[in-house]
């Protein structure tokens, strides 16, 4: 498996997540919509989607030699 299908396969796989918590969580879906119209209010919000950015894709990454 090259690395290009493994990330096409683990943004597959967020996607699909996000699908499903979006439908069981109705209200989270709704404060999401909220922080996007209040993003001067929620900015953390940013910050918390690159901290999961970060860990899903950079901490998992091994060193180039």
């Amino acid at each position: 498996m090259n690395s290009g299908l493994r990330a096409l396969i683990q943004l597959v796989i967020l996607l699909i997540v996000i699908a499903v918590l979006i439908i069981a969580f109705p209200a989270a879906q709704e404060f999401v919509e909220l922080a996007a119209r209040e993003l001067r209010v929620f900015w953390w919000m940013i910050l918390l989607v690159a901290l999961a950015v970060w860990l899903i894709w950079g901490v998992s990454r091994k060193p180039k030699k």
